[in-house]
């Protein structure tokens, strides 16, 4: 939990502001997940919001969810092939946080 919430301070995910008079608040709740990796096994933690709380029109208006689509991956695959590219993947433990990579 230490490390996410450190995470979260450290990325500036973000900031304490007063409830504005007349919203609702989205409350939050803690995962846990024990992961074992050969014989070593981490535990995490993932701080979620609740957003099944949320109704449309009241506290939201649009919905948008960041997917990759399967053709934009072969798309991406084939023009590396094409033009000889370099290709790297990566990891990223907070990549909400990183939605221009």
């Amino acid at each position: 939990m230490h490390e996410e919430i450190n995470s979260m301070h450290v990325n500036k995910t973000w900031e304490l502001v007063p409830k504005p008079p007349n919203c609702s608040v989205v409350d939050c709740k803690w995962l846990f997940k024990v992961k074992s990796e050969g014989n070593s096994v981490r535990y995490k933690a993932r701080l979620v919001a609740k957003g099944f709380t949320q109704r449309e029109g009241v506290d939201y208006t649009e919905i948008f969810a960041p997917v990759v689509k399967f053709t934009t991956v072969r798309i991406m695959l084939a023009l590396c092939a094409q033009f000889d590219w370099e290709l790297k993947q990566m990891d990223v433990k907070t990549a909400f946080l990183h939605g221009d990579l």
